[in-house]
């Protein structure tokens, strides 16, 4: 049986359909409803005489069987005996910062047996020769990309170990056997993959273009249903990294830090800061785009 994140095992007096869950601070049956895909009606028929104003952090309750939580870009991982964080950092091809922050709540030094966990996607410079990345759409399959890039499910599957082709998710980077494939946008443009907040507006201002113009250059492409993973051209020349010998170009996302960057790739602070002159380190943004010593 899978157990989601936050649930252990072995732990028996939960009945059948239901799975045992541990109260955790701010925790109440409505909340645990919502993230769990559930009502509250059906939590407290599963736990009689448990007093939902008077949950204690700690406690142990039944939740029925609900479905994993979302695990964007990744896989569920259930932990083993003698698992750590930087263990599976290792095994995986991920930072232990990469894992903390596709796993919020998680206390990396109370990790327990049977505990589902979410281990993201390694990043898209880590396909090995011979490969190269692609990121999961909206109806691919091992199946289909095998045949839409000439190669097999078992070559897919031996460049991918510990992705599960079931459970393939949009904007996950996975690496496909053979060459990549040209983009196909037309002279004049470059590519460019969808990411989680952008619209046709915002990638305008931030490649100084047109939203007419984008439209043009794609033409069929709806720019009310962008899908995270998908490529679209835009007009101009892709900017150079304008990153010096020694560095690459890395976008900011939420929640970095200069901190967080230098462990993540195996640098320092000082070193950032060296690499980034006229850089405030105090307010980066969002979508910035700086180099990372490597």
């Amino acid at each position: 049986m899978e157990y989601p994140m936050g649930y252990y095992y072995p732990l028996q007096q939960c009945p059948a359909g239901t799975v045992p869950y541990i109260i955790r601070p701010g925790d109440t049956f409505f909340s645990l409803a919502r993230r769990f895909n559930t009502t509250v009606a059906a939590i407290m028929a599963a736990n009689p005489g448990v007093d939902p104003n008077r949950l204690q952090i700690g406690q142990t309750i039944c939740i029925p069987q609900p479905f994993l939580p979302p695990c964007p870009g990744g896989n569920y991982y259930t932990i083993r005996p003698g698992d750590t964080l930087f263990s599976l950092a290792r095994r995986f091809n991920v930072s232990v910062d990469d894992i903390l922050e596709a796993n919020p709540g998680i206390d990396p030094n109370s990790l327990r047996v049977g505990q589902i966990i979410c281990i993201p996607a390694p990043p898209v410079d880590t396909c090995p020769a011979g490969t190269f990345p692609y990121v999961v759409r909206a109806g691919d399959t091992f199946f289909s990309l095998a045949r839409r890039f000439g190669t097999t499910v078992a070559a897919i599957m031996a460049a991918n170990p510990g992705v599960d082709p079931n459970r393939l998710q949009i904007g996950q980077t996975i690496c496909i056997p053979g060459t990549a494939p040209p983009s196909g946008c037309p002279a004049g443009t470059f590519p460019y993959v969808v990411r989680a907040g952008d619209t046709f507006f915002s990638l305008a201002r931030r490649f100084g273009t047109t939203v007419v113009a984008i439209m043009a250059a794609n033409p069929g492409v709806d720019p009310n249903r962008l899908q995270i993973g998908q490529t679209i051209c835009i007009p101009g020349t892709a900017p150079p990294s304008g990153c010096p010998a020694g560095t690459m170009p890395y976008i900011i996302r939420a929640g970095d830090t200069f901190f967080s960057l230098a462990r993540r790739f195996g640098t320092t602070v000082d070193a950032i800061m060296a690499a980034n002159p006229g850089v405030d380190p105090n307010r980066l943004q969002i979508g910035q785009r700086i180099c990372i010593p490597v």
